[in-house]
Parts: structure tokens; C-alpha cells; sequence
């Protein structure tokens, strides 16, 4: 941004403060900052890593470059050139120390964006793959596409700062081939996510016609939806660095030479990243207002009774402990699973499965188990539920459709992203197969 007025710098620098600000509290108020441990879980392996602090650390580099040329910028102000007016200080009067920052600026900016064509990328490659599954057990580690994603994830590494460093003598044309490599190629994943906006409906369709379960079907339907607003926002991002990047390298240049079309494109720039990122973010980590607020009430009934550690006969179904007695540990009811001319067996609430922390995916958990909640009768007693099997016949109808489905096991499993509570790690619509041990009981069991 050596030839952008100070204004523009300010603009890039305080949205991508403001973003890195919401990240903090989103990030806060999704698990208390857990994701970003590097040993998060059992099975936090490579993949997992690799695309957890390739996106988190992209917007960083960016906002670096944006408040570095900021800083520089308004430092210097505005100069009167002979025959071109007031325009903001050429780097050529800038002292030693500023412009030897401008070359580590770049490559802040280069790295940040080839980190964030890495997760664009990846997310491309998977929702392909996905789409054009024809197997319900296709693996997406041993596939084409895996393949693709790796091999261009290792090229946008490599090729975006080199392309700073091979034009780093003149940093108008040094800023022009990183806006026209960039965005060059967030341009074109952006222009190869259409056929799947496109046809994603159509997957919905066959989804439903599969008899997939509604609450698979409405997280895919949010995320189309999400992801039809930011692919919008990402052509806001894109297409101006095209523009400015493409008249840059230009021998004669007609556009950099307008300050205010500079300005307005480097605007509509940044409004595009910051939008998309923020988008990008509540997609790898969804928020579960639900369980939040679920959570919130347990807070609150157990600062009423701070003694209560387990169900039992009162109206809050809580056993008090003996007052002189301090409880270590935390005990939660057996259900009883109870099938008609069969056996009682006990399972805890841990062997059991919900939406916010599913330990069990559709191949490891029986699917003959429906679960009854618990219910309150008249007198103010708490019934327990139970579990209670299907009937032969009725499994043996959900056995035969389970065979004969081609949806790939990867869509009953998603969840999120870089969700900790997915079977599968997910990179919006990414998915790695992991699964998930619950350490300890949520707190909205309590």
C-alpha cells in the first residue's frame, strides 16, 4: 500500500483489529480458548493443526501490515507534487528505517494470504469430494482431492513470498505482483466454488431423499447459506486487488494513478475480507447458543444449591450430601434400557449420545436404542427415562437403508470445522476423521 493514502491504511488497519477483537471473544465464549491448545484431545494430529493455525494466524499478518503502513503513512501525511498535486509522501522521501520496513510489511501481507488460500482451498477440495462421492465409505485422507489440496496448499506457501521477494527493488511494482498473485488465486477458488453454490441444493435434495436426519440437514442447509454470503463478499475482496494489481504491472498505469479509485477499490477490499473472515470464523467455530444458555441455567441452580451433586427426590431432581461431607466427584444416574422380552441393561449417561457432545458416530452406537427422557408427574416426582430398543422389524428396515445409501458417512458426522465435538474434523465442510472422548460430564447435566 506504498501508493494508497494514509486513510485507506487506516481503514485495512482498524477493521482487522475490530476482527481480531470479535475473534478473542468468539473464541472465549466457544470453549474458553480450548481449540487453540496444540494438544487439544487425544487425536489433535497433524491435519487438524495444520489448518486450525493456518486460518487463525492469516488475519494477524494481515492486520501487521495494515498498522505498520499506517503508522508509516501518517507519519509522513501528504507532499505537493509538481504536476500531479497533493498526494500522499512517495516512499522515496521516507527515511532509511521506514522504508526498510516496507519489504517485511509485504511479506506479512503474502504469508497471511497464502495461509488463507490454504484454508479456502482445502474447503474447495472437500465439498468437491464430498459432492461427487459415489461410495458411502470413501476415504477423503486417500483421495484425488486430498491430494490436490496438499500439493497447492505447499505452492501458495511457497510461491506467494517469493513473488515478494523477486520484486522487492521497487515496492510499487513489489506491492502490484503480490495483489496480482494473491489475488489471482483467491479469485479463481472463489470462481470454483460456484458449481458447488450451484449444485449444493441438488445435494440437499438427494439428502433428504436418503432420509437423512433434520439435524443434519438444517447445520448443511446454515452452512450453504453462510457460505452463498461470503463466496459474495469474497468477489468484494478479490476483484479490486485484480483490478489494482493488473493496471499496476502495466507499463502506463490509469487507475493507480486515481487516488480516489485507488481508494474505493482498497476500501471495498478490505470490507470484503474482514466480512468473509468474520464468516469463515462462525463456520469452523459454531457457537451453540442452546448449550450456552442450557449451561447458564445450570450455573445458576447450582449457586442456589451448591451442595447438590446428583439426582434424586426433590423438585430440582438433586440428592443433598451429608452437610459435614464434601463430594469429589460427580456421579450421573443410570438409565435403564429396557427391550421388550429381553434383559434390563444399565447405561450411563456418558454411553449415550447427544447433539452438543456425541461420543458415539451412526457405526459405533446401536441404532436400535431410542432414548425416553425424563418426565415430571403430577405429585412433583421425577419419572427416570429409559432406553428402549427398537423392534426387530423396525431395525431391520434401518439396517436395510443403511446399506443400501451411497451418502458418504462424512455428512452425518458434521458438525463444524475445527469443532471439538465432531466425530469427523471438519474444515467447513471439511472433515477429519477423529473421535471424541468426553472427559467429563457437561455442565448442563448438572
Amino acid at each position: 500500500m506504498a501508493h494508497l493514502s494514509p486513510a485507506v491504511n487506516l481503514i485495512w488497519a482498524v477493521l482487522a483489529i475490530m476482527f481480531e477483537s470479535f475473534l478473542v471473544y468468539h473464541l472465549w465464549s466457544f470453549d474458553r480458548f480450548k481449540c487453540l491448545r496444540w494438544n487439544h484431545g487425544p487425536h489433535s494430529g497433524t491435519f487438524r493443526r495444520v489448518m486450525t493455525y493456518s486460518y487463525l494466524t492469516s488475519i494477524p499478518f494481515i492486520a501487521i501490515y495494515a498498522m505498520g503502513f499506517s503508522i508509516i503513512k501518517y507519519s509522513y501525511g501528504f507532499t505537493v507534487i509538481p504536476g500531479m498535486g497533493i498526494m500522499p509522501t512517495p516512499y522515496e522521501l521516507w527515511r532509511d528505517s521506514a522504508q526498510s520496513a516496507i519489504l517485511p510489511l509485504y511479506l506479512c501481507f503474502s504469508v497471511g494470504w497464502a495461509l488463507e488460500m490454504v484454508t479456502h482451498l482445502e474447503e474447495l477440495c472437500f465439498w468437491v469430494f464430498l459432492i461427487r462421492s459415489s461410495s458411502a465409505k470413501q476415504d477423503w485422507f486417500r483421495s484425488l482431492y486430498f491430494k490436490i489440496w496438499a500439493t497447492g496448499s505447499i505452492v501458495a506457501v511457497i510461491y506467494m513470498p517469493l513473488v515478494t521477494v523477486f520484486t522487492r527493488e521497487d515496492p510499487y511494482k513489489c506491492e502490484a505482483y503480490t495483489f496480482l498473485a494473491g489475488s489471482l488465486g483467491s479469485f479463481s477458488l472463489t470462481i470454483w466454488f460456484l458449481p458447488i453454490l450451484w449444485t449444493f441444493p441438488t445435494f440437499l435434495e438427494s439428502l433428504k431423499q436418503a432420509d437423512v436426519d433434520t439435524n443434519t440437514m438444517v447445520r448443511l442447509t446454515k452452512f450453504h447459506e453462510l457460505n452463498c454470503i461470503r463466496v459474495f463478499f469474497r468477489f468484494l475482496f478479490t476483484v479490486p486487488l485484480v483490478i489494482l494489481g493488473i493496471d499496476g504491472v502495466r507499463p502506463h498505469q490509469h487507475i493507480n494513478d486515481n487516488m480516489f479509485a485507488t481508494d474505493l477499490l482498497g476500501m471495498i477490499s478490505v470490507i470484503g475480507c474482514i466480512v468473509s473472515s468474520g464468516i469463515t470464523l462462525m463456520i469452523f467455530f459454531p457457537r451453540s447458543i442452546k448449550a450456552e444458555v442450557a449451561n447458564m441455567e445450570a450455573a445458576r441452580e447450582l449457586r442456589r444449591f451448591p451442595q447438590s451433586n446428583t439426582f434424586g427426590k426433590d423438585p430440582m431432581n438433586v440428592q443433598r450430601g451429608d452437610q459435614h461431607e464434601h463430594v469429589s466427584t460427580y456421579k450421573l444416574p443410570p438409565y435403564e434400557a429396557v427391550a421388550l422380552g429381553h434383559s434390563i441393561q444399565k447405561l450411563t449417561i456418558e454411553d449415550m449420545s447427544d447433539e452438543e457432545n456425541t461420543k458415539y458416530g451412526p457405526y459405533e452406537m446401536s441404532p436400535s436404542l431410542s432414548l425416553q427422557p425424563n418426565r415430571r408427574t403430577k405429585d412433583g416426582h421425577v419419572k427416570m427415562g429409559a432406553a428402549f430398543t427398537l423392534t426387530d422389524a423396525a431395525l431391520s428396515r434401518h439396517n436395510t437403508v443403511m446399506r443400501k445409501s451411497n451418502i458418504n458417512h462424512l455428512v452425518y458426522n458434521w458438525r463444524s470445522p475445527l469443532g471439538k465435538d465432531s466425530h469427523y474434523f471438519c474444515c467447513c465442510g471439511w472433515v477429519l476423521m477423529e473421535e471424541v472422548e468426553v472427559e467429563e460430564p457437561p455442565l448442563w447435566y448438572r
